[in-house]
């Protein structure tokens, strides 16, 4: 058996650097750096600051296996995020280049509240051999027993935080009960004075934000004022004379300017990370009336917010419609109407798991809240209501020229219409911009461009439109793919119908030609029920009923399969 030479370890730190000869090189001295933080900037705290780095000059440089290659200090930096303290990460980068082998620092807390950051960056330095001594708990990472109990300290150090945010969130709570003014992030038109926690009217900006106010209650729009305040020079609150409709839209919004104050309008998700959320009601809120000295008065202010609320409530109608028209999957989607209370009725399916699946129409309002609301309603049928519609179709026989001039003007309407095609190039071309934009937004907060905090908020901003625009895209695509398969028909059809064929089969587009909407179900005169009375409303044709259509159903059935 050969023999083996036993190279014993270095006593010793080690470099990881060779000398000329191959051979490790030895620390004689290990570099110590020394990381002091102090977590409010009042006088106390500050002499304390002092004090620490002070006590960390002396002991350094009372060990003899130690030089002190600095110390690193922040001031008046939270302790849960790291990435705000400057000084911190100067003292890791230095660590990383070779410059430091040992950081003490006074306790767990110091270095991080965030578990999660305190196992990161220790185990980053263990990697290179680097120690953290903190002093207070008496563990040195570079030992076995050093992350277990680093892991331990550091959870109690984050639950420590936790409980901290649950009372100070109390008394601020306290304090927005007493009316009392809780930060202040500016608005246009007021300057605020942090010594009484109070804010008076800014008359120079004030006059921009009446201007505001003043057009708008012309009638002029968001995105015009915008432009216009803009071509003037005029100074938002961020100092820039780039004006944006939704800044605009924030001012007329803002219940600052006509006195009032609305507190805790957003939250903080988790003590750790910092980020604020809107409030939509996961946490109360405080409304105090005629805290300060309005701006405009509440009159204008009202009178502007009731442009807004009707604006919107045309957008939405507008938006509903559209939706109406690119989302109307079914021929007889919002085309049937409940006979007893009115509301639409909605499309289900029975069996949908077998081969013998119905699809029936239901009053949403029996279906949805129960059918103690709507207890004379019936399921129908979809095949029904399809069958009951050729019947109603015979029955205008005496109308024939007029329901085919109705069908055929529909026709050609639809073979010429290239609005979807038109609409979903735009939307195309608005999700890619919007995705470019989410892409750059990302690079430079990936060059420390940006703040983590404006990069979330913006982040989250393009992605709920990036999401909106897919959407739209979705339900344009089936809509043209829809209109192709109508079109492919289109020729045969109204050959078809000109030539006085009689419709044999249900056809959509026949369908949504002539009938203005479907009632299901009726009271008679007598006061009998009939949930299977069927009234087709035609668009300029009278109406067409088809009582009791269900057993009509039924007999038409049996008929066709005796003959």
């Amino acid at each position: 058996m050969a023999e083996v030479e036993v190279i014993k370890a270095v006593d010793g730190p080690i470099l990881r650097k060779r000398d000329y000869e191959g051979n490790p090189l030895v620390i004689t001295r290990q570099r110590v750096a020394a990381y002091v933080r102090v977590s409010t900037d009042d006088d106390e705290q500050l002499e304390s600051f002092q004090s620490q780095k002070k006590y960390y000059q002396e002991k350094i440089s009372e060990n003899r296996d130690w030089v002190m290659v600095g110390i690193y200090a922040d001031e008046a930096i939270t302790g849960t995020k790291v990435d705000k303290r400057e000084q911190f990460q100067r003292m890791i980068q230095d660590c990383l280049d070779g410059k430091i082998d040992v950081i003490m620092t006074k306790s767990v807390s110091r270095f991080s509240r965030n578990t999660v950051d305190i196992l990161q960056y220790v185990r980053l330095l263990k990697e290179r051999g680097i120690a953290v001594i903190f002093e207070k708990e008496n563990i040195n990472t570079m030992t076995e027993q050093g992350e277990m109990m680093l892991t331990l300290m550091g959870t109690l150090a984050q639950n420590e935080v936790e409980s901290t945010s649950k009372n100070v969130k109390m008394g601020i709570k306290m304090k927005m009960k007493r009316g009392e003014l809780m930060g202040f992030n500016g608005c246009l038109g007021y300057d605020y004075h942090p010594e009484d926690k109070t804010i008076t009217v800014n008359e120079a900006e004030a006059e921009t934000v009446r201007l505001i106010f003043e057009l708008y209650l012309q009638g002029y729009g968001t995105y015009t004022i915008a432009r216009r305040l803009t071509e003037l020079g005029r100074i938002n609150k961020k100092g820039q004379v780039k004006w944006t409709d939704s800044g605009v839209r924030g001012i007329i919004k803002n219940e600052k300017y006509k006195g009032d104050l609305l507190l805790q309008k957003t939250i903080t998700t988790d003590p750790i990370s910092k980020r604020r959320i809107e409030n939509f009601g996961e946490e109360e809120q405080y409304y105090v009336r005629d805290h300060h000295e309005p701006i405009v008065s509440r009159e204008v202010w009202e009178q502007a917010k009731e442009i807004r609320l009707s604006r919107n409530r045309q957008s939405n109608k507008m938006a509903d419609g559209k939706r109406e028209k690119y989302t109307k999957k079914y021929a007889f989607s919002s085309m049937c109407e409940c006979g007893f209370c009115g509301t639409k009725l909605t499309r289900r399916t029975l069996h949908s798991s077998s081969k013998y699946e119905t699809p029936v129409w239901y009053c949403r309002n029996a279906a949805n809240k129960g059918k103690h609301n709507c207890p004379n309603s019936k399921s129908v049928h979809e095949s029904i209501l399809e069958n009951a519609f050729l019947e109603a179709y015979k029955m205008l026989a005496g109308n024939f020229d007029d329901v085919i001039d109705s069908v055929i003007d529909t026709i050609e309407s639809v073979s010429t219409n290239n609005e979807d095609i038109g609409r979903l190039k735009k939307e195309q071309k608005a999700l890619d911009n919007l995705e470019q934009r989410r892409k750059k937004l990302t690079d430079l907060y990936l060059d420390d461009g940006i703040s983590k905090e404006a990069y979330d908020e913006k982040y989250e901003e393009l992605s709920v439109k990036i999401q909106k625009s897919k959407e739209s895209i979705a339900i344009l695509k089936e809509n043209v793919s829809n209109q192709k398969d109508v079109s492919k028909r289109m020729a045969t059809l109204k050959k078809a119908l000109a030539e006085g064929d009689i419709l044999d089969e249900f056809d959509r587009v026949v369908f949504e030609s002539i009938v203005e909407k479907v009632i299901v179900g009726e009271t008679n005169e007598d006061g009998t029920v009939d949930p299977f009375k069927l009234t087709f409303v035609m668009k300029g044709n009278g109406n067409s009923i088809v009582p009791n259509a269900k057993e009509w159903f039924k007999a038409e059935k049996s008929t066709t399969k005796t003959a």
